[in-house]
């Protein structure tokens, strides 16, 4: 069950302590990308929590992002904190989460959907060129890192 949960609510942050944990195995340490107060509440965005069995075992969010051009379009919601627990991962779910924020980010009106990673994470790039996300410019915090990956999907 996708839930929209706030970005304070005690299964979103273990959860984000998960996934910055594993950005620290992976990169050295975790995201330091400035998230603003209420980024993920609408209208600006939303955040979400995966249940199984009424257990936390995924997240993702997306926030709006008139700022970051790609495919024709300013008007872009970008995706945050996609995670799947290690016992949960080759399920599907990080693909069905992605739907997810899609379908929602497409009726809140974002045209584009658009995302930051890195080559630390493989299996996120395999999901994102899977699911039709293309390479555009770098563009975030991280832009300027060699090990960035920026991608971007029309929505429609």
């Amino acid at each position: 069950m996708i839930t929209a949960v706030p970005i304070t609510h005690a299964d979103a942050r273990l959860l984000i302590e998960e996934v910055q944990a594993e950005y620290t195995l992976r990169y050295g340490g975790p995201d330091r990308t400035p998230l603003e107060a209420g980024v993920f509440e609408p209208p600006s965005g939303a955040f979400f929590v995966v249940y199984d069995a009424g257990r936390p075992v995924a997240t993702g969010a997306w926030r709006r992002r008139g700022d970051v051009a790609a495919l024709g379009s300013s008007d872009s919601a970008e995706v945050k904190r996609m995670y799947v627990t290690g016992s949960h991962r080759g399920l599907g779910l990080g693909r069905v989460v992605l739907a997810h924020l899609e379908a929602t980010a497409r009726a809140d009106g974002a045209v584009v959907m658009v995302l930051e990673t890195g080559l630390a994470q493989p299996e996120a790039i395999g999901l994102y060129e899977s699911a039709g996300y293309t390479r555009i410019p770098g563009f975030g915090h991280y832009r300027w890192s060699p090990q960035n990956r920026c991608y971007a999907k029309r929505l429609g």
